[in-house]
């Protein structure tokens, strides 16, 4: 039991629940690029405590982010890191420093905040809303919104809304916006990882957790990809959207009722 970590003390039910949770992130992840650990993190934290919520995404984000950013090649791959420099080394900065506040970031203010962004997020894209930046100001966008991204990141495992928001901005192509997403979560993904192995976060007692989280996310991917290929991306996104405003008024409740 011991080898198991929090796995042997979990009961059937949050096992069962956590797994169709992963699955459904995965899927998301698949279909339109983003969302898995909004989505895992949204869902557990329904049934269990935040740091352990956040300890379980850690893996599996890793795993589909990498998995994902080198669908086209690594030569892509190597191409878009190149491209979006200047993006990742501020969110890899602020997503070290901010992950060491996470075990003094009170549980409800870290629902609030978790919530808050995705509500925020949802809303303003199904409004129609899109933010438009200026290519002459690119350095200082990449640097503020990629300090955005890893400063939520660090204290929530969740740097997709700022991403995606900057992507949308700039026009990016849609597969050149998916490998971009793939590659920016991915190596920010592995500063999670370091980050919160020495934050505490992750830990012999947590790792099991995350590691059995892998698979089921990539299940999900699998089948994520099959309609992201098949099918029209619009209609689905948005409805994705709704679903993940949805989860972000769940935390909200969470934050302020408990």
């Amino acid at each position: 039991m011991e080898q198991l970590g929090i796995l042997g003390e979990l009961p059937a039910w949050t096992l069962i629940t956590g797994t169709v949770i992963v699955l459904f992130a995965g899927f998301v992840k698949g279909a339109v690029g983003f969302a898995l650990p909004m989505i895992i993190i949204s869902g557990l934290g329904s049934i269990l405590p935040a740091e352990t919520a956040l300890a379980a995404l850690i893996l599996p984000t890793l795993a589909t982010n990498l998995r994902q950013s080198l669908r086209g090649g690594w030569r892509g791959a190597v191409e878009t890191g190149r491209r979006y420099w200047l993006f990742l080394a501020a969110l890899l900065i602020c997503l070290v420093l901010s992950a060491q506040l996470v075990s003094v970031i009170p549980t409800r203010a870290l629902f609030l905040l978790i919530g808050g962004v995705l509500i925020i997020f949802g809303a303003l894209q199904l409004s129609g809303w899109v933010l438009r930046l200026d290519p002459l100001n690119r350095v200082r966008d990449e640097l503020a919104i990629g300090g955005v991204a890893g400063a939520l990141g660090g204290v929530s495992g969740i740097w997709g809304p700022p991403t995606v928001m900057y992507l949308t901005a700039t026009d990016a192509p849609k597969a050149q916006a998916m490998r971009v997403q793939g590659v920016i979560y991915g190596i920010g993904s592995i500063a999670l990882l370091l980050a919160h192995l020495r934050s505490g976060v992750l830990n012999t007692h947590t790792l099991p957790l995350s590691l059995a989280a892998v698979l089921p996310a990539f299940a999900g991917m699998a089948l994520g990809y099959m309609l992201h290929d098949r099918m029209p991306q619009a209609t689905f996104r948005r409805a994705m959207l709704l679903v993940l405003t949805i989860a972000g008024l769940n935390l909200v409740r969470r934050g302020i009722f408990g």
